[in-house]
This record gives structure tokens, sequence and C-alpha cells, in this order.
């Protein structure tokens, strides 16, 4: 038996069968930012894709003109699949009103409230997985910047591909890639569970910018003053001239960290036959674990212990595709929330077709469910941050302090309110495919019970403010009564019958403004002494009027307006 034959033979006997290659990989990050006030003139405020569109030249990106509202050529068989998959009301956030509704103007002028913009400078990335590993070379298909009106969170969106990867590859790529900084370091001092080496490439091969997820002891000084993770220097990089709210770098656009490091992903994965696949490289295509020790088949161990992924199948997988049978025979969808990854057969034509089979569909109608996902979450949680910052500036002993929380809290309020009715769906499609996908996407995330906890904050410092001014008016009609019921008492016994206590009518002038300013400052004293006192003075109308106290009591509690301390 020739040498081949015969190991095949043994491998097949042990269980552990080469694991498929991966024909094709697209891979795209979506990167969920806060963007963070400018100091702009109230009179002068932009929007940050305005903001970024006027420095023209000084950067590399420029707003995407989509294939809706540019040249109709552009426009093609995918798009419009796209298009009629979402509902009416998903349509007007992700398209707009069309040229009718921007001709007609408005406060979006009738635009997608979604804008991109795309950078065209880079065109590959370089990666080296673990330090002596080959490097591996990701077209970059496209860079893009998603901004969101009247919501600052802006979404970075990078999409790569390759051809020809071992699946142990296609692991590490979907593992190490979305990483904004390393997760620690080894005892050799090598960066844990990103790429050991990153390199931005331009269309002549020259590197742009390049990881320096090596550089431990800058990351260390960066978080010991700051209190705040350094971005790897690629993605900073790739960001500019946007640039991080901790950084010295001057930018008019700074944003902030408002999810975990690991940023979500999306994969598509063409094999040669993925029936070949075990449970366990489900499991970790599906929870993205990395590559398994050794790279085969059912060769690796589980990457959690067994009762954890019991029910695996029924939380992440959709399995209406996963039959020998149809256009896309052998299509399996996992889905944890973070993760959208496809996995198909890579001889199935319309798996592979980018206009009307899988990948167009990957492409489009998944990544913006994907994106509409992750957008939603991350304005909540921007919400959320905005609530502790305003309550972190609280100081209630200062006046303005008070002031520009309840300015906070209100314009929060406000903008959660324009949130809901704008952004916020339960369902986006009627196609049983996207409204599943949709559906496992928001359950992992866990949006519903994140959207009724930051509603229940907002509504209660709402709630807060609301009682704060009526007791506040409650307070101040109580002074009012107080002085008004003391001044009736001088009022009535120097006005009645009309009595004048002094008969300066015909006096001389000089007398009369006299006595007016002897007058004016007395009951000035008096009216202002009343108001001082008219907490302690409404307790002894209380107790005046209440029959159960005896007299002395109400004396006593008449002895007590001028008794120091007594509040």
């Amino acid at each position: 038996m020739p040498i081949t034959e015969l190991a095949d033979a043994e491998a097949e006997l042990s269980g552990a069968v080469a694991a498929p290659d991966v024909q094709h990989l697209r891979q795209t990050l979506l990167w969920p930012l806060r963007l963070m006030p400018t100091h702009q003139p109230r009179h002068a405020q932009r929007g940050p894709w305005q903001v970024l569109r006027d420095l023209g030249d000084a950067s590399p990106w420029r707003e995407e003109i989509d294939e809706y509202t540019g040249a109709s050529d552009r426009f093609h068989e995918r798009h419009y699949n796209e298009f009629v998959s979402f509902l009416p009301y998903v349509q007007r956030f992700l398209y707009g009103d069309g040229r009718k509704g921007r001709a007609a103007g408005g406060a979006n002028g009738g635009d997608s409230p979604m804008r991109v913009f795309r950078r065209s400078d880079v065109a590959a990335v370089r990666v080296v997985a673990r330090p002596g590993t080959p490097p591996i070379t990701l077209e970059v298909v496209h860079v893009d910047l998603y901004f969101f009106f009247d919501v600052d969170v802006v979404m970075l969106n990078v999409e790569v591909g390759a051809d020809r990867l071992s699946l142990a590859q296609a692991h590490e790529v979907l593992y190490r890639f979305g990483r904004a900084y390393p997760g620690g370091w080894d005892a050799q001092g090598h960066a844990l569970h990103c790429m050991s080496s990153v390199e931005w490439l331009a269309a002549d091969g020259s590197v742009l910018a390049a990881s320096d997820a090596q550089q431990r002891e800058a990351f260390l000084s960066h978080v010991a003053e700051h209190r705040a993770p350094r971005l790897a220097a690629h993605w900073a990089w790739l960001m500019r001239p946007l640039v991080s709210d901790h950084s010295e770098e001057a930018g008019a656009l700074r944003f902030r960290q408002i999810e975990y490091y690991r940023m979500p992903v999306m994969a598509y994965l063409a094999l040669d036959d993925p029936r070949q696949l075990s449970r366990n490289d489900f499991i970790r295509l599906a929870l993205v674990t990395g590559a398994a020790e050794p790279a085969t088949t059912g060769g690796g161990p589980l990457p959690y212990a067994d009762e954890l992924v019991q029910d695996f199948e029924q939380r992440y997988c959709y399995d209406r595709f996963w039959v020998d049978a149809g256009a896309a025979p052998r299509t399996r969808y996992l889905c944890n929330g973070r993760a959208l990854i496809v996995v198909g057969d890579a001889h199935a034509d319309y798996f592979c077709c980018r206009d009307r089979g899988v990948l167009a569909q990957f492409r489009h109608q998944h990544f913006l469910l994907f994106v509409i996902a992750h957008f939603q979450k991350a304005a909540l949680l921007m919400y959320s941050d905005r609530l502790v910052e305003a309550l972190r500036m609280l100081d209630v002993n200062d006046v303005a302090s008070v002031k520009r929380f309840k300015r906070a809290i209100r314009a929060s309020f406000e903008g959660f309110l324009r949130f809901t009715h704008r952004y916020w769906f339960h369902e986006i499609s009627e196609q049983a495919q996207v409204r599943a996908l949709f559906q496992l996407c928001t359950t992992h995330l866990g949006l519903d019970p994140l959207y009724d906890e930051v509603k229940e904050r907002i509504a209660d410092m709402n709630t807060y403010l609301e009682a704060d001014s009526l007791r506040r008016q409650a307070n101040t009609v109580v002074r009012l009564t107080v002085v008004t019921l003391f001044g009736l008492i001088g009022t009535i016994t120097t006005g009645f019958l009309g009595m004048n206590l002094l008969a300066e009518a015909d006096a001389p002038l000089w007398r009369k403004l006299l006595w007016f300013g002897i007058v004016f400052g007395f009951t000035t004293w008096l009216t202002v002494y009343t108001m001082v006192k008219s907490k302690r003075l409404s307790d002894f109308i209380d107790a005046l009027s209440d029959e159960r106290n005896t007299l002395r009591d109400k004396f006593g509690v008449l002895a007590r307006v001028w008794r120091p301390g007594s509040d």
C-alpha cells in the first residue's frame, strides 16, 4: 500500500480527517465608537460628517455617493435585492426618501440618516498571527466610516478577503485581526490574542502603517496616566483625522471606545466540503475562539466545557439551508451576537455568486442587519455613558453645575425619544432568513433588556428633575404666601378707611422723598426678612391652624422662628 494511502487509512481509523481548505474568506469588522462633543460655537454647530467633509484634502476620507443617489449605471440587481429585503421604515433609515424627499428639504434634507465616508489609499493588509508563522496578505475590499444623524456614534467598517487559506489560518485571522489593542503579553513579551504584526499596504506594496503591539511599555504607561487603553498604532492611523479622546494629538473629531476592544466580526467561508467540519469546528467558528491544536477536524478539544455547549445548535445555528439540496446546499449560519459567520460549499455556484447568491446577501442584506443591531447597542451604551458623565460632573453646591446637569439630562431624554422613534426597530424584514438572523443577533446582544434599562434610567432622572422643579415651585409659593400673609396685616392696618398716619400731602418735596425712602427701606427689609424666615413662619402658621396644639405649643413654635439652628 502506498504511504499516502496508508496515512489516510490511519487517519480515518483514528477519526482525525484533514480539515478542508478555505477557498475564499471574507471578513468584515465593525467597530462602534462614541463621538465626543466638539468645541464649536453654538450658532455654527455642524454634524460630525460635515466636519470631516469640510477638512477636504487634509483628510483621506471622502463621502461615498451610494448606488441609490449616484449614477444609475452603478445600481445593480444585488442592490435592488438588498433594498426590497427591508420594511419601509427601515428603508427610510438606510436610504432616505430619494431625490423627491431631498428636494423637499427638512432637517436632514430627505437624505439617509446614515452617512458613509470611504478611504481608498489602503489596498491590502499583511498580518502575522504568531511569531514565526508565515505572513498572510489580505485584500482590503473597502474601509468605511458610518455616521448617523442625531446620534453621536461612528462605526468603522473594514472588509478584507483572501483565497486558498487553511482552516487554521482562517480561524487565526478571525480571532486575532479585529483587536483594537493587545489583551496582554506572555512571559516572552509577545502580545496575546491579537496579531503579532499588522501592516497596512498601499497599491504599490509600500507600508502605510504598522502595528506596535509588542511595545508593552507604551501601552502600560498610557493606561497608568490616562486610565484609558491606548489604541494600536495601525488602528489609530486608520482612523485619522479622528483621534482618541485620550490621545494628546489634536483633532477636530474625537472618539472614545464604547464597547469591548474586540470588534464585532462577520465572516464568509467557502470550503471545499463543509461536511468535513466537526461539531468542534463549528463551535470554534461560531464563538470565534481561534485555531485548535492540532489543526485537524476533531483533533482538538472543545474550547469550553461540554455542559456549556450542549444546546449549541439551538442557540447559535441557523440551519434552514444545512441540507444536501437547493441552490446552495450545505450552507450554515452561525451567530453569537458579536459574530455572524456563514459557511458553505465553494463548488456551489449560487453560494459564491456576488450578484444574486449567498456572497451578495452576506455583503448587503446580512451586513446591514448586523450594522443595525450593533448601531442600536452602541447608541444605547452612549446614552448610558452620558448619564454617568452628567452625574459625575454634578456638584449640588454649585448652581452652575446643577444647571448644566439639568440641561444634560433633558438633552439625553429628548435625544433618547428621537432615537426611539427614528432608529429603534424590533422587526426589519418579512423575509424569513433576514428576520431570523436579526432576531438571533439581537437576542444574543441583549438589546431589549438594555433598552429597557437605559429607558428606565433616563425616565428616573427626568422624573427626578420634574419632581425637583415642582418642589422648588411649591417652596416659592409657600414663601410668597407667608410674605403676603404678614404683609396683609400692615396693609389692612394702614389702609383702613384710607387712614394716613402722617399727613405729609402738603409737605415740601424733600420731606416727602425722605419719608418715601424710610418707608421703602423698612418695607424692603421687612419683606426680605420675612422671606428669610418664611420656612419657620410657615411652620408657625401650620401650628397655629392645628386645633390640637395648645396655646403654649403655638407660641413655642413662634419662638423657634428666632432661635438659632432650629431648622
